[in-house]
């Protein structure tokens, strides 16, 4: 019963908790008054410049029909900021979550399910600040690869999921185990369970478009990461040694 499924329960009975509450909203929130502010200072711009770039793609890409694209390439360009809006909001909550949520939920998590599991501290907070440095610049690289296939509308909330499911892992697997796994277990769990990881990352970033229930998904996902890592370390502990 230590599968993704399992953790998930748990993790749900996790949110009663008036502390767990709590960080499913103030990161959130903050993270929406943040990006909130900023789209509403450089809203103007940002779509007129994006029009403009649309537009020019459009009329190259049909320069074989004679037509104003400029409405069809504004109104996809108003579509696209509010496509991308949900994944940079839901990516900024993870990563306050990240820094300032983890420690908090890891310790809820360890105390109540696992109190015996000896913790190693296989990491630290310069290493979680690094793992996060990494995600960005791999968030950074995979968008800049993907460029051409955002100019297909279909693409459009695929491209964003695919990538934040490879982010969303990178930095919640690191801070799950960072406390009670040494570096050897670390990378032997996280290669062991590759796959699992990027499917709970691109649930996360599926569920984020869903209203409401997605302003809860970086914590329930996270509480998830977290039962299932330690659900899995213990495994690996328990495990008769090698003769």
């Amino acid at each position: 019963m230590n599968g993704t499924g399992s953790a998930f329960l748990f993790a749900l009975t996790n949110l009663a908790h008036p502390r767990i509450l709590w960080l499913m909203l103030w990161p959130v929130l903050l993270a929406i008054a943040l990006w909130g502010g900023v789209v509403l200072i450089f809203w103007g711009t940002l779509v007129l410049w994006l029009g403009e770039n649309l537009k020019r793609w459009v009329q190259t890409a049909t320069f074989f029909v004679n037509w104003d694209a400029t409405d069809v390439t504004l109104f996809a360009a108003k579509a696209l900021i509010l496509v991308m809006l949900v994944p940079i909001i839901q990516l900024t909550a993870l990563l306050i979550l990240g820094i300032f949520g983890m420690p908090v939920m890891v310790n809820h998590v360890a105390d109540r399910r696992f109190p015996q599991l000896e913790r190693r501290r296989g990491g630290g907070f310069a290493g979680s600040v690094w793992n996060s440095v990494v995600a960005m610049l791999g968030l950074v690289l995979l968008a800049a690869v993907s460029l051409p296939f955002w100019f297909f509308p279909p693409l459009w909330p695929v491209i964003p999921v695919v990538i934040l499911a490879w982010v969303n892992q990178r930095v919640l697997r690191y801070d799950s185990l960072a406390e009670h796994a040494d570096a050897t277990e670390m990378k032997r769990l996280f290669a062991g369970a590759r796959g699992t990881l990027l499917l709970l990352g691109g649930a996360l970033a599926l569920v984020s478009y869903i209203p409401v229930l997605g302003l809860f998904a970086p914590v329930i996902v996270a509480l998830t990461f977290i039962h299932y890592l330690l659900a899995r370390l213990k495994e690996l502990r328990d495990q008769p040694a090698a003769s």
